[in-house]
């Protein structure tokens, strides 16, 4: 089953996230996925999404994981 969720990347004290898609086995830290479908830097709350990708996946079966819902709601992607 595919899920998008987010992955974290950066440094120490540094964090920022990758939204992917990654089969849901695979751990968050494998750093293994299929497509990046965006970015999120909570030090800054700056969000860089791609629209019609994210609804795509969602449109071909893929789950979201509660934090990726938040965001993407708070974005305005999709519904809560």
């Amino acid at each position: 089953m595919l899920i998008i969720r987010l992955q974290r990347v950066g440094r120490r004290n540094d964090l920022n996230f990758r939204l992917v898609v990654t089969d849901s086995k695979r751990g968050p830290k494998s750093g293994g996925y299929l497509e990046a479908l965006g970015s999120y830097s909570p030090k800054t709350k700056k969000a860089i999404f791609k629209n019609e990708r994210i609804k795509r996946w969602v449109a071909n079966g893929a789950r979201i994981s509660a934090t990726a819902r938040s965001l993407l709601v708070k974005g305005g992607i999709i519904i809560k």
